[in-house]
């Protein structure tokens, strides 16, 4: 017999659509364990299945970030882009919008030089160091912070090659999804029925094309991660 919490969870995420997956056509052989029924051609997924799944995948972003364990988050989307950019920067998260940048893990030295630079220059013009410049080299560095922005923005917290990636739909996010591999990191993602979920330690199963479902899929996630880090042990302070 199932919780009353289970329940009023399965019923909220109904509610959102988050049981409408992609047309038979497209259901992946490893996810039809997943798949509840077919209506009208249309996998409908288990949704009781994926509040476990979301339950599992919540403690263990708790536990990691208690173990101040990093996280990345890769969402390139439209559903969640915006979410993601929002929710991260408020919250002091790195994150991917736009593109996953090749190498950000396999060359990650590189990566992280960029984003020291970017950090450097937004900071010299910040405090004053440019008014001593003329305009044109002025002109020319607030360009090249563009320029990284549209690249690095989402990474300027990043200090480290992060223990865990949390991706949406890691069909899509495929290259994350093999950098993540190559180096043994920890992968929660919220997949769809026309994905593998196999490759992902925390797979969460859902319909990861609607606004609402990811968002909330979403919100729960970091929202754990986040209280997770406010359970994290602080430092001890260093005796005089």
């Amino acid at each position: 017999m199932m919780k009353q919490t289970t329940i009023k969870e399965v019923e909220k995420l109904f509610g959102l659509g988050a049981h409408l997956g992609h047309k038979k056509s497209r259901l992946h052989p490893r996810a039809r364990r997943n798949v509840y029924t077919i209506v009208n051609g249309t996998s409908v997924i288990d949704l009781t299945k994926t509040v476990v799944q979301l339950e599992t995948a919540n403690k263990y972003l708790f536990d990691a970030a208690k173990n101040n364990k990093t996280v990345i988050t890769v969402g390139t989307k439209k559903v969640v882009s915006s979410f993601l950019k929002k929710y991260c920067s408020e919250n002091n998260i790195p994150y991917i919008t736009t593109k996953w940048l090749p190498g950000l893990l396999t060359n990650f030295e590189s990566i992280i030089n960029n984003v020291k630079k970017l950090k450097k220059l937004k900071t010299d013009r910040e405090n004053g160091t440019w008014d001593a410049l003329v305009k044109h080299e002025r002109t020319k560095l607030a360009k090249e912070i563009s320029k990284l922005e549209k690249l690095y923005s989402g990474l300027e917290s990043i200090t480290a090659r992060p223990d865990v990636m949390i991706i949406v739909d890691p069909k899509k996010e495929k290259n994350a999804l093999k950098e993540a591999k190559a180096y043994h990191i920890p992968i929660v993602a919220l997949v769809d029925t026309n994905s593998d979920p196999t490759p992902i330690d925390y797979p969460v199963v859902a319909n990861d094309d609607t606004s609402q479902v990811v968002e909330y899929i979403m919100k729960q996630l970091l929202d754990e991660y986040a209280k997770g880090k406010k359970s994290a042990p602080k430092p001890e302070k260093k005796a005089n």
